[in-house]
């Protein structure tokens, strides 16, 4: 008996578990019954007693198999649950839906559709639909299905059903939906990197519009010889082509960064150093703006970064510092160890950055203003700033402050 249920499980193993239960049910009482009566034969009982014993196995083998299928049906109705709510996992925007269990896959009643809703029934093998029948919203079907509402998130979240499940499945269920959470989280940053992307092509593609429509202009003003000064028109030229060269190294910086191809070559240095190379290189573009560069208290601590990329960390912040500054007012550079961490800071007078738009400051595009003509800048600097701090292994951070704001870039302390 035992070899039998042996070689029927294994040919029933891709089964679904309640067929797995059965067969293992039969061979329990089928066993029971077969050594209960073999004893009871041997011990050569009277008719009553072997009655009573065959009454008793009879009950037991009974009482078994109904647990049996009991338990399989309850296995099987959470496994069922799980996999409705599993199929809202990675959706987007389908709201609500009534789904509908059967014996071989599910019916799903598309709420949203009215009264011209359509009835789906999923299956392994593929999608299928058919148009609803009256009554699909009753609590059974006619082949006997039952009907469970279970909500479908807008957000293709995961909600785990309500119905009583094993503690496997209550598990699996868990973790779909930590799963879930994760995939939301994904989403939401491709959304957010998506809309940033555009927001910059746009941009971008405005800032060479402009100036090569002028380069244009100034070209055929010089060709057609029609310029009153052509040593200012080549002035003006060769400033056009140093920004456009700007933004196109600004471009490529970027795309370096984002593509995990910055090469770093670390060495310890102090960040000192670095502030003072930073405040030489920013001082001719400060005094042209009316702009003062001060120190306030730059200490000598050291750290292990890339001298040359670090450097422009700090150049541009400063020349963002700069450019969002008024005249006569004060650009403020300090670097202090903490704990573990070395703390760069450059506050501006700026004014100030609103509240909503803090946690924008570093995207790829964002320039402070929705205006297609901003005054400086294609909104790289402060997106290649963060990429190549957190390249460092470190943060980048803005803050407001009386009168302006504050943008710190927390680096490792040098061991």
């Amino acid at each position: 008996m035992g070899l039998a249920g042996l070689v029927a499980l294994r040919a029933l193993r891709r089964r679904s578990v309640a067929v797995s239960l059965a067969v293992l049910t039969a061979v329990a009482v089928g066993s029971m019954l077969a050594g209960t009566l073999s004893v009871a034969w041997a011990m050569l009982l009277n008719k009553h007693d072997l009655g009573v014993v065959t009454t008793v196995c009879a009950v037991a083998a009974v009482t078994a198999t109904v647990t049996a299928l009991l338990l399989g049906r309850w296995v099987i109705s959470g496994h069922r649950a799980l996999e409705q709510a599993a199929r809202a996992l990675g959706e987007d925007g389908f709201g609500d839906a009534e789904s509908v269990g059967n014996g071989s896959g599910a019916l799903r009643v598309d709420g949203s559709t009215g009264e011209g809703g359509r009835l789906e029934r999923a299956d392994v093998s593929g999608t299928m639909e058919a148009p609803a029948r009256p009554g699909a919203e009753s609590g059974r079907t006619r082949g006997g299905g039952r009907t469970s509402v279970f909500p479908r998130p807008r957000d293709g979240g995961f909600v785990p059903p309500a119905t009583p499940m094993p503690a496997e499945l209550t598990a699996l269920a868990r973790q779909l939906e930590d799963t879930s959470a994760r995939l939301a989280a994904s989403r939401k940053r491709e959304r957010a990197l998506e809309a940033s992307r555009r927001e910059l092509v746009a941009w971008i593609s405005h800032d060479l519009r402009s100036p090569l429509a002028g380069l244009r202009a100034m070209a055929e003003a010089l060709e057609d010889g029609i310029a009153e000064d052509p040593a200012r028109y080549h002035r003006q030229i060769r400033g056009e082509v140093e920004r456009m060269t700007g933004m196109v190294g600004d471009l490529f910086e970027l795309s370096r960064i984002q593509a995990g191809s910055l090469t770093l070559s670390p060495t310890r240095v102090s960040v000192y150093d670095l502030v003072c190379d930073a405040i030489a290189g920013a001082d001719a573009l400060a005094v042209e703006r009316g702009v003062r560069l001060a120190e306030e208290g730059v200490e000598q601590a050291p750290v292990e970064v890339d001298g040359r990329e670090m450097t422009r960390v700090l150049a541009n912040l400063l020349v963002n510092a700069i450019h969002r500054t008024p005249a006569d007012g004060t650009v403020a550079v300090a670097a202090r160890r903490e704990a573990r961490t070395v703390v760069l800071s450059v506050t501006d007078q700026c004014g100030g950055i609103p509240a909503g738009d803090l946690p924008r400051v570093f995207d790829t595009g964002w320039r402070g203003t929705d205006a297609r003509t901003p005054t400086e800048g294609a909104g790289l600097g402060l997106a290649i700033v963060r990429g190549i701090v957190e390249a460092h292994r470190g943060r980048a951070a803005v803050r407001n402050v009386p009168g302006g704001c504050c943008f710190e870039v927390i680096l490792p302390a040098a061991q």
